[in-house]
């Protein structure tokens, strides 16, 4: 295994999740510079992780560094233009969600990329669980996927939405749709594969926000499953819910902010027992969802020379449901999937040309 490179850009909460997920991953990859726009939070950052590059901005870092991956820790009206400057150097990207505001942003970072890969950090996916039940769509065993529940239900107080860039659709893009729920209906997309169509409603129920702070949407995949999305931060009993009912099968997932294999429980149909229960005991078993999976599958894919996960095709998949979901709740239509291209308003901004309440 190589050792790699890597950049942190923006040193707050979530950056100390990725130094600490490179430091248990046994000097993969080493943390060589850093920067952010607070001179102190960098130096604390850079002080505790024993980071020698310090930079006020990543322009100045890429001219003085070269690194093989570049870590997007910043709010997300940044990430599009911080993800081009690394890309067109030829650094990796991996970028905290959300990865970008709009369709037209992840476009365009697709048009820079060239030999550099772009990644997202989309942890729950990782998890031992989810890739086993991946790893059985399509077993007989279990049948075929017929419908799907995946709600976010979280809640937040008035004063989380004191930090500017929060609740704003210039910054953060989006509410719960687009910051909160997008871990789980992410990893819904990684099981289900391609959505169809979605119609949807979003609203402000009680948040300081100019964004929506609850969104409900019925999603329509491509092989005919159905499914109920809920995003909200007005939940004050927090869970993290997903269900997934096949033909002979219930599989369930109840956590809150990451899952284990005991957060998983199957229930198979009556005369069905055997082989489900074998199915599931064959899965993978271990794994928690988290960075330091993500991380990990990220550096093996570097190794192998292939595109780390998860891509920008998945990427985009995730994205677009977000901006068709908006497009739903905003118009009132039912939005297929291809559906947003330029021409529509929803592709270049999440609240197309404005929310109902703006």
């Amino acid at each position: 295994m190589a050792t790699y490179t890597s950049a942190i850009v923006g040193t707050g909460v979530i950056a100390g999740f990725h130094a600490a997920s490179l430091e248990r991953l046994g000097g993969r990859s080493r943390i060589v510079a850093a920067t952010d726009i607070d001179p102190n939070a960098l130096d604390v950052f850079a002080d505790k992780w024993s980071v020698p590059g310090r930079y006020p901005d990543l322009d100045t870092l890429l001219a003085e560094e070269s690194p093989d991956l570049v870590h997007l820790c910043t709010p997300p009206g940044l990430h599009a233009a911080q993800a081009v400057a690394a890309l067109e150097r030829g650094c990796h990207v991996l970028c905290e969600k959300p990865p970008v505001l709009s369709l037209a942003e992840l476009d365009a970072i697709s048009a820079a990329a060239g030999r550099a890969r772009f990644a997202t950090v989309f942890q729950h996916r990782f998890g031992s669980g989810a890739e086993g039940l991946r790893g059985l769509i399509g077993d007989p065993r279990l049948g075929r996927p017929t419908a799907a529940v995946c709600h976010t239900l979280w809640f937040r107080p008035d004063e989380y939405f004191a930090v500017p860039w929060r609740g704003n659709w210039d910054v953060e893009g989006g509410g719960p749709t687009m910051g909160h729920g997008i871990h789980q209906f992410d990893l819904l997309l990684s099981i289900m594969g391609d959505w169809r169509e979605v119609v949807a409603v979003a609203a402000r129920q009680a948040k300081p926000t100019a964004t929506e702070d609850l969104s409900c949407a019925i999603v329509t995949f491509a092989n005919g499953a159905v499914a109920t999305v809920v995003n909200s931060v007005v939940s004050p009993r927090e869970a993290s819910y997903l269900r997934f009912d096949f033909e002979h099968a219930t599989v369930e997932l109840n956590h809150v902010y990451g899952y284990g294999d005991d957060d998983w429980t199957v229930t198979a149909a009556p005369g069905h027992s055997d082989e489900v229960a074998a199915a599931w005991a064959a899965a993978p078993t271990g794994v928690r969802s988290g960075h330091d999976a993500q991380l990990a599958a990220v550096l093996d894919a570097l190794d192998a020379g292939v595109a780390p996960p998860v891509s920008l095709p998945d990427t985009r998949r995730t994205v677009e449901l977000i901006a068709a979901i908006y497009a739903s709740a905003f118009t009132g239509r039912r939005i297929t999937a291809g559906e947003l291209d330029a021409d529509s308003p929803f592709y270049h901004r999440m609240d197309g040309s404005g929310a109902p309440w703006s």
